[in-house]
C-alpha cells in the first residue's frame, strides 16, 4: 500500500497510508476502534463499508494494482488475498449447515464437482484442527462454540488457498485459552502453507506472540511503525506506549490500572497538528502547529511524533 486514503460519506477515514507485507510474514495492524485499522483491512480487497471508497494511493499484489480495478480484485480475492472477520457469526449464513457454506467456497475456487467438495471441506475442517469434521460439517452455525465458529470461520478463507490471509481481530469475543488455541491455530497454518498474515487487534499480547512488524495507526494515521522486538523495548510514540502501559499485567494486587484519558476524535473532528495532542501526555504549543510527518529517526523504524528524538534519547541513556 503506498499513500493510501480512504473516505466514508465524504469524510476521510485513512490518510495516505504505507504499508508493506511481505510473502511468509506476520504484521500486526494495531489501534483502538477509530483509528482505522478495519477500514483499512477492508479497502485493500475493495470492500469499504457504508458506501466508502478508496480515495487515493495505490494497493499492489503480487505486481498487480488493486484499486479501482474491479476484474483483477475478483481474480484475488479468495485465492491471492484471503479474509476472516472478527464476528464468525455474522461471517456464517445461519440457515445452511457449515458443511454446505464451506462447499460453496470450495466449489467456487476449485470448479469441482460435489464429492470433490465435500472432500476438500472434510481436509479444510481437519485443517483447523476440528476433531470431529465430518460432525462439525452437518452443523449450523447456532451449534458451535465460539471458538469453533471462529475456526470454521477460517476454514473458508483457506479454500482458495491465498497467499495473503487478513484476520481482523479473529480473538476478540473469545476466552483467553481459546484466543491462545486460535493464534497457535494461525502460527500453524501460516507454517504449513507460508502464507502471510496481516492482523488486525488491539490487543498487543496478540502482537507480541505473532508478528513480526507491528503497524500502529491513531486516527486514521500510521504513528509508529517498526520490528515488534524494539518497539516493545521503546516505543518511539507516545500513542504506543499508553496502550502498552495500560496492559493489566502492568497493574499491581489493589493498584489502579493505567489508562489514556479521552477517546479517538471522530472523522472530520479531528484537530489539527499531531491528532493524538489532545490526549498526548508530551504535548507542547508545537504539537498543535501543523501536521507531523511520517519520519525514520533510526533506521526501518518509522514514527510521527515531534518527541521521537527526546523519547530515543530517553530510552537510550536509561
Amino acid at each position: 500500500m503506498r499513500n493510501l486514503s480512504i473516505e466514508i460519506g465524504g469524510l476521510p477515514v485513512v490518510h495516505d497510508l504505507g504499508l508493506d507485507v511481505m510473502l511468509g510474514e506476520t504484521v500486526g495492524l494495531v489501534g483502538e476502534s477509530g483509528c482505522g485499522n478495519s477500514v483499512t483491512s477492508l479497502g485493500i480487497l475493495g470492500m469499504v463499508p457504508g458506501g466508502g471508497r478508496v480515495r487515493a494511493g495505490s494497493v499492489v499484489f503480487d505486481g498487480v494494482e488493486l484499486v479501482r480495478r474491479p476484474a483483477e480484485l475478483a481474480c484475488v480475492r479468495g485465492t491471492g488475498i484471503a479474509y476472516v472477520s472478527q464476528e464468525p457469526m455474522v461471517a456464517l449464513d445461519p440457515t445452511f449447515p457449515v458443511g454446505r457454506q464451506l462447499g460453496e467456497a470450495v466449489r467456487r475456487h476449485r470448479r469441482c464437482d460435489r464429492p470433490a467438495a465435500r472432500r476438500r471441506v472434510r481436509e479444510l475442517l481437519e485443517l483447523v484442527n476440528l476433531p470431529t469434521p465430518d460432525a462439525v460439517a452437518r452443523r449450523y452455525p447456532h451449534q458451535l462454540s465460539g471458538g469453533m465458529a471462529q475456526r470454521v470461520a477460517i476454514a473458508p478463507a483457506l479454500a482458495g488457498e491465498p497467499r495473503l490471509l487478513i484476520a481482523d481481530e479473529p480473538t476478540t469475543a473469545l476466552d483467553v485459552t481459546v484466543q491462545a488455541e486460535i493464534l497457535d491455530l494461525l502460527r500453524a497454518l501460516q507454517d504449513r502453507t507460508g502464507m502471510a498474515v496481516l492482523i488486525v487487534t488491539h490487543y498487543w499480547g496478540v502482537v507480541a506472540d505473532l508478528c513480526r512488524r507491528a503497524v500502529v495507526m491513531y486516527a486514521g494515521w500510521v504513528v509508529e511503525q517498526a520490528l515488534v522486538e524494539p518497539m516493545f523495548d521503546l516505543p518511539l510514540h507516545p500513542y504506543t506506549a499508553g496502550p502498552m502501559a495500560a496492559d493489566p499485567h502492568h497493574a499491581g494486587a489493589g493498584g489502579t490500572l493505567f489508562t489514556i484519558a479521552g477517546t479517538v476524535p471522530p472523522p472530520g473532528d479531528r484537530p489539527h497538528g499531531c491528532g493524538f495532542a489532545p490526549r498526548c501526555p508530551r504535548v507542547t504549543d508545537a504539537c498543535t502547529r501543523a501536521p507531523v510527518a511520517l519520519a525514520e529517526p533510526e533506521p526501518a523504524r518509522w514514527r510521527r511524533c515531534i518527541h521521537a528524538g527526546h523519547l530515543l534519547a530517553e530510552g537510550t541513556h536509561r
